[in-house]
């Protein structure tokens, strides 16, 4: 299964790749050569496949908790000072995609979207100290009845060529749902509340849709 984001990239890579096939396969007599040319083109279409799966996912919703919104690895869990929205102090949980996990981006929360704001930007690498606030970017805070607001910031990384946020106010959230995708990128930072019990450790891989970040 395929995210929607993908099906052109998909369709034209596809179509390059067979007419390439028939090209080298016409003009290149050199059987090493030819061997190595064709193996090339395969591995280029796996990895627009796999960079554009969307696998299923079971989450157990829970009002309670705070999934991860992405596939990857936590870089992040500290005390911050968030700028844009709270302007107050919050736990911040980055999780680093690389180019080979899932790049679909799911709600962590239910609840209603109350912020949702698209920023240009830069495409510093994601682990830079400075991406958050600079990168190209969109911010979503969605408003929980019982755990209250949480924060998520799609960030475009080195590789990123758009971001995909299908989060809009006053839309209604749902935990695990499909908000999103960053096309050939890169990192999604959380925002939560001082008093949260943070449930994952630096550097643990997580995996969108079911691996519970923090809890009340």
């Amino acid at each position: 299964m395929f995210h929607k984001e993908g099906h052109k990239i998909i369709f034209v890579t596809f179509v390059i790749v067979v007419a390439s096939f028939l090209l080298v396969d016409s003009f290149i007599t050199i059987f090493w050569l030819r061997t190595l040319a064709l193996i090339a083109l395969l591995v280029l279409l796996i990895l627009i496949l796999q960079f554009f799966r969307n696998p299923k996912r079971h989450t157990v919703s829970n009002d309670k908790q705070v999934i991860a919104p992405v596939d990857g690895k936590v870089v992040v869990i500290e005390e911050v000072f968030e700028k844009e929205y709270f302007k107050d102090k919050r736990l911040q949980v980055s999780v680093f995609m690389s180019p080979l996990n899932v790049h679909v981006t799911r709600y962590p929360v239910n609840g209603n979207v109350i912020f949702s704001k698209y920023h240009p930007g830069k495409y510093l690498v994601a682990w830079h100290p400075k991406a958050s606030e600079e990168n190209e970017r969109t911010t979503v805070v969605i408003e929980n009845e019982i755990y209250g607001k949480v924060l998520y910031r799609q960030i475009a990384g080195a590789l990123a060529k758009r971001i995909v946020n299908y989060a809009k106010q006053n839309h209604k959230a749902e935990q695990g749902a499909d908000a999103g995708f960053i096309k050939f990128g890169s990192r999604v930072d959380l925002f939560l509340p001082l008093d949260t019990h943070i449930k994952v450790s630096l550097n643990q891989k997580v995996r969108g849709g079911e691996t519970i970040i923090a809890e009340m």
